[in-house]
């Protein structure tokens, strides 16, 4: 018998699936039960108006609703795809009419004594939708109409939920680009998203962008003046002394203007730094491009062309920076700049500080479960939801905190299996959408929390207190299960 055929259980599910999500939620309420716990009403868990109550509750539901997915017809779910695609695609949006405001993000509607978080089905309908495209006859992301439908199927929902002021759910559409590199999506379109994706990052770490611009500028002079101009030690000898120019450039732009009397506004001043390194790029490129063949022309068209390109991109992710809204300006400095999470101690860097404290305090073994002072007196902010990894890291330790990590990399894993012996491009494609989108809230969630990202407001999968969250999960968990628990019909 094969190894795959070992891993059915009874009714033909996976059960090393199944039981890795239960681990999790299971490990995610006892969390949630550390966080919230009094010693002098050691059973409040009992009641809904408690957190631990309520995630139990959903844990429930989600019971009802595991069970009743794995018990129906498989292919249900493919005929649902586009309506449900559709369904979430309306909620979205009401939430700006209808929804509640939390933490500054219009995207919940309230009712009855709990909320519902749209965006998190939004997810599971995003994978039916993206695995029913994609699986369609005839359809080819070698073809631009094809990778233009493919692209819009996660960027209406996340433009729909940056609406929403909810960043951190916007951007886990994202997850999505890992499914179509998988089905064949172009390398080339990775390399130039991961590329100014770094210029974006380096325009906002470094003000003025003027600087980035000129080191991106000398990066192609050096390689220009290495491969086209002749007698090159005195070339790289001129490019070596824009270095200190560059550094000192105020200083040296003041000793020189100050004879004549000139005074200029600094921003002025800290664009004039492009000035010489324009000069020495004109000369290296304009002499070589007019003596060179056909080829070689448009080999340093294409540079030229990604140079414009790159110190544009940085100009403008400045630009951008400065429209962003305060709170999502202050993250962004405290993640790029952490010398500033210091200074800001009580105001914007407070959430990190303290959860990088109560993750280190844990030490190897941690502190015991319900004995993390941290976690009893509320240190970190939104320690049930976003920060729960706090609790896993003070309670249970590097050893706990790896266990976790582990587990997660283990389902990733299985679903990675489970992906791969799917006969039904389907059921094939509607795995790696979960798994993407699992990876990425994973990934996200512990940057976050540990300075690695930007806070941006991410729960962690399974483990994170809300229902939403919990219901999407087992939602994308239960039709994974089912559509491979019928892989041979397909």
């Amino acid at each position: 018998m094969s190894s795959s055929s070992n891993s059915l259980p009874i009714f033909g599910f996976d059960r090393l699936t199944l039981g890795l999500y239960a681990a999790l939620v299971s490990i995610g309420w006892l969390m949630i039960f550390a966080v919230n716990y009094n010693e002098n009403d050691p059973y409040a868990f009992l009641s809904l108006s408690h957190t631990a109550g309520k995630q139990l509750a959903f844990m429930a539901v989600c019971g009802i609703l595991m069970f009743v997915v794995l018990l129906s017809d498989w292919s249900i779910w493919r005929t649902l795809a586009l309506p449900m695609y559709a369904i979430s695609m309306l909620l979205l949006p009401g939430t700006l009419l209808f929804g509640r405001e939390v933490n500054g993000a219009n995207a919940w509607y309230h009712i009855g004594g709990f909320t519902f978080q749209p965006s998190e089905i939004a997810k599971f309908g995003a994978c039916l939708a993206m695995a029913a495209f994609l699986s369609s006859p005839g359809v080819d992301l070698r073809q631009w109409r094809d990778r233009i439908i493919a692209f819009s199927i996660f960027l209406i929902p996340s433009a729909l939920v940056l609406l929403q002021s909810d960043t951190g759910s916007a951007l886990v559409f994202f997850s999505f680009m890992l499914v179509l590199y998988r089905e064949g999506l172009s390398p080339v379109l990775y390399a130039l998203g991961f590329g100014t994706a770094a210029l974006v990052i380096l325009g906002w770490k470094f003000e003025p962008p003027s600087y980035t611009a000129c080191w991106l500028i000398a990066a192609v002079n050096f390689l220009l003046i290495r491969r086209f101009r002749e007698r090159r030690q005195v070339w790289m000898a001129i490019l070596l002394l824009l270095v200190p120019l560059t550094i000192w450039w105020i200083p040296v732009l003041d000793f020189c203007l100050e004879p004549a009397g000139i005074k200029l506004e600094e921003p002025i001043k800290h664009l004039l730094v492009l000035v010489p390194h324009v000069i020495l790029f004109l000369a290296a490129f304009v002499p070589n491009y007019w003596k060179k063949n056909s080829l070689i022309q448009g080999q340093l068209r294409v540079w030229a062309v990604l140079l414009g390109l790159s110190v544009g991109t940085v100009f403008a992710a400045n630009a951008l920076f400065n429209l962003l809204a305060p709170h999502q300006q202050q993250r962004i400095k405290i993640w790029l700049r952490p010398k500033e999470a210091a200074s800001e101690a009580r105001g914007a860097a407070y959430n990190l500080l303290h959860s990088k404290m109560a993750i280190g305090s844990g030490g190897l073994l941690g502190k015991g479960t319900l004995e993390g002072n941290m976690t009893k007196l509320k240190y970190v902010p939104e320690q049930s939801t976003d920060f729960i990894f706090c609790t896993v890291g003070e309670e249970q330790g590097f050893l706990g905190v790896v266990g976790l990590i582990g587990l997660f990399l283990w389902l990733l894993w299985r679903i990675t299996i489970i992906a791969e012996r799917q006969r039904s491009n389907f059921s094939r494609i509607y795995a790696y959408s979960v798994a993407g989108i699992i990876f990425i809230h994973l990934m996200v969630n512990l940057g976050m929390t540990m300075g690695l990202l930007p806070i941006i407001g991410i729960p962690l999968p399974f483990i994170s207190a809300g229902g939403s969250s919990l219901i999407g999960f087992t939602l994308m968990i239960a039709v994974l299960l089912k559509l491979d628990s019928n892989r041979n019909l397909a």
